[in-house]
């Protein structure tokens, strides 16, 4: 697979984002990821009313279909789920009376004729009956990060064993690292296997705290995301109401690799690494 960037999470971009019914506006945000380098995108679900969820997973299957027979460099490689079976104490910018206790009657409910389409999925795997949405999603081959979440590093660690992949936007919406309890955290930046996102608008996440990123964490197992959300235009984050709360990114992925690229100098093997191969390979899609 020749691409460029891969984005494996994110909302939106400009005037558009994925809380639509309407394809086309699918199709319109993520044009403007593919003219910055997007090569890939898996175009996020935010939590809401199980209809509502499912009337904009619709959108972006016929945004898929509509996406096969254009010429302007869109790969649309499925959904993802950012919740709704997330930890209320955690919801960043995300809507909390929207989420969801995580019953296995419910995962049916939301993902029930979309299992085709439905690649990630982002669960809290302290909450009661997340280690069965883990395995149960796993088992369906849709990859499960564990995000917006309060768990310990024990809790970590027993969703990993339960089926989790990835952690979400690493840092973001969890328990803070603590040195008497690392969290999610800890977890992600020690466990050789477990795949991150990261935010490296430098924002999200202080210079220093990529630092910190890259110089732990097993360098196979980083992934670039854009977390992009409507009224993205390209330089620095989205905030929400007042600038008091980040609400997503507002830089593609290969905007995040070319700051990066000039502070701090990450060579472009990394970058290549980050930003396309490790995401091809979380898929399953092999080294391009």
């Amino acid at each position: 697979m020749k691409i460029s960037f891969v984005d494996l999470h994110a909302h939106g971009m400009g005037p558009w984002d994925t809380r639509t019914k309407d394809p086309e506006m699918v199709l319109e945000m993520v044009r403007l990821h593919a003219k910055k380098g997007t090569g890939l995108i898996y175009p996020a679900i935010y939590p809401s009313d199980t209809k509502t969820m499912r009337a904009q997973m619709e959108a972006v299957r016929e945004a898929m279909a509509r996406a096969e027979g254009l010429k302007d460099g869109i790969m649309i490689g499925g959904v993802n789920l950012e919740g709704p079976f997330l930890n209320p104490s955690k919801c960043g910018a995300l809507d909390a009376s929207a989420f969801k206790d995580a019953t296995l009657a419910d995962l049916k409910r939301l993902t029930a004729g979309f299992e085709d389409i439905i690649k990630i999925i982002t669960i809290a795997p302290e909450l009661p009956g997340a280690r069965k949405l883990i395995e149960r999603c796993a088992g369906l081959g849709i990859r499960v990060n564990m995000g917006h979440s309060e768990a310990t590093f024990k809790e970590a660690s027993e969703g990993m064993k339960a089926g989790a992949a990835g952690v979400t936007h690493l840092f973001n919406a969890m328990r803070p690292f603590h040195h008497r309890e690392p969290g999610l955290a800890g977890f992600a930046l020690l466990d050789e296997d477990i795949y991150v996102e990261v935010i490296a608008d430098g924002v999200h996440l202080s210079p220093e705290t990529l630092a910190l990123i890259f110089k732990v964490k097993n360098p196979e197992r980083i992934i670039l995301v854009s977390d992009a959300v409507k009224g993205g235009r390209g330089a620095g984050p989205v905030y929400g109401p007042g600038l008091l709360l980040l609400a997503g990114g507002g830089m593609s992925v290969s905007e995040c690799a070319a700051a990066l690229k000039k502070k701090p100098g990450v060579p472009d093997r990394l970058l290549k690494l980050w930003g396309r191969k490790n995401p091809l390979r979380y898929m399953g899609l092999g080294p391009d």
